[in-house]
């Protein structure tokens, strides 16, 4: 029997490299599963959409799908629009089964994506101790959201760097420039930003604006295609087809 199909389920955006980024994701997640079908679609702004891809499953006659939205946190899109827009599907489709994958964070997986990113914009293993950290994130409205990422920055204050504030590119406070600000204000000299975003677009790039309108000395690229996220896929999508208890070998 075959395994379910993979979709991921990215937002979408008018930022071309939004979809372009998602496209290089998955395909760093097939090279790491011959085999597996692997699609994507987007809730607004880019095509396919999910029920089309449903559709378009259901018609060439898959039995199961886990849909995996490609988000940080469990926030609305996690909480309400992905669960909807798979409730419609399932009663249109009832012959395609249907399971929602966990949202990606947190994991020490994005941790390992974050510490790349950073290595790559020129943070080396010395620098750590002197360095206090800002750690991006798009932000959001929902309570859990929120302290989920200042849970992460508590976790990264204990690998190393001397300090780790969370900052918002929207919804919450405090702004990536105000955190960067703090940190000098406490007396670090050498501060970086790294976003906590998987793809590039409006938020991403408020975030780089106020890390340049604040002098932040490093900023780190988003999430990407990395090999660690394309890992992180598979094993949430490995979690949500094997039910509780069962095993892969199983």
């Amino acid at each position: 029997m075959a395994p379910p199909v993979l979709l991921v389920i990215a937002h979408g955006s008018r930022d071309p490299r939004h979809a372009a980024t998602v496209h290089a994701l998955t395909g760093r997640v097939r090279a790491q599963r011959p085999g597996l079908r692997v699609e994507t679609a987007f809730l607004e702004f880019n095509a396919p959409s999910v029920p089309r891809v449903l559709e378009r499953l259901a018609a060439e006659g898959a039995a199961e799908v886990v849909a995996l939205p490609l988000l940080l946190t469990r926030a609305f899109h996690a909480k309400t629009d992905i669960p909807s827009v798979l409730r419609e599907a399932r009663a249109r489709l009832p012959r395609l089964h249907i399971r929602q994958a966990d949202v990606l964070g947190p994991s020490p997986l994005l941790n390992a994506t974050l510490g790349r990113r950073l290595r790559e914009a020129g943070v080396r293993p010395g620098d750590i101790p002197r360095t206090g950290l800002v750690l991006a994130s798009a932000g959001s409205s929902d309570p859990e959201a929120i302290a989920v990422i200042a849970e992460i920055a508590r976790e990264l204050r204990h690998t190393g760097w001397c300090a780790v504030r969370p900052a918002f590119a929207s919804a919450s406070l405090p702004r990536p420039e105000d955190a960067v600000r703090a940190l000098r204000a406490d007396g670090v000299r050498r501060v970086a930003v790294a976003p906590y975003v998987i793809a590039p677009g409006r938020l991403p790039d408020r975030i780089a604006a106020g890390a340049e309108a604040a002098g932040a000395d490093v900023l780190a690229d988003v999430l990407g295609p990395a090999p660690e996220l394309a890992r992180l896929l598979l094993d949430r999508y490995d979690e949500a087809r094997v039910p509780v208890g069962a095993s892969l070998s199983a």
